[in-house]
C-alpha cells in the first residue's frame, strides 16, 4: 500500500518540477502605443459621414457597409449615422448605428434597437 502512494507522490513532484515559471525577460514586448489621432471638430453631416467612413476603413468587414446610403441625424452634442449593410438586406434592422462626437470627432459603434 505504501509503495503505490510513494510512487504517486514522487510522480507528482517530478511533474511539478518540470513546469517552468516564465521570467519577465521571456515575455514578448508590448508594442509602443501609437499616438492618438488629433481631435477634429465635426460640425456638419458631411464631416460626420467622412469620420464614419474613415472609421469603417479600419474594420475587417468594411466592404459590407454602403456609405453612399448613410443617414445622418443631428443629436445635441453628437451625430448619429445609420449605415446600411449589404449582408443585412431583407432583415430588420438592416443598418448599423454609429455616433460621432462633435467636439472630438471620435466614432463609436452602437447596437441597433
Amino acid at each position: 500500500m505504501r509503495k503505490p502512494l510513494f510512487l504517486l507522490l514522487a510522480g507528482a513532484l517530478a511533474l511539478g518540477s518540470c513546469q517552468q515559471t516564465p521570467s519577465t525577460t521571456d515575455q514578448p514586448a508590448t508594442p509602443a502605443a501609437t499616438p492618438a489621432e488629433p481631435a477634429r471638430v465635426v460640425n456638419d453631416a458631411a464631416a460626420a459621414r467622412r469620420a464614419v467612413a474613415d472609421y469603417l476603413k479600419t474594420q475587417p468587414e468594411a466592404r459590407l457597409y454602403v456609405m453612399d446610403s448613410a443617414n445622418v441625424v443631428d443629436v445635441d452634442t453628437r451625430f448619429q449615422v445609420l449605415v446600411p449593410r449589404s449582408d443585412w438586406a431583407g432583415r430588420m434592422p438592416n443598418r448599423a448605428r454609429f455616433e460621432v462626437d462633435k467636439a472630438t470627432g471620435t466614432v463609436q459603434d452602437l447596437p441597433v434597437k
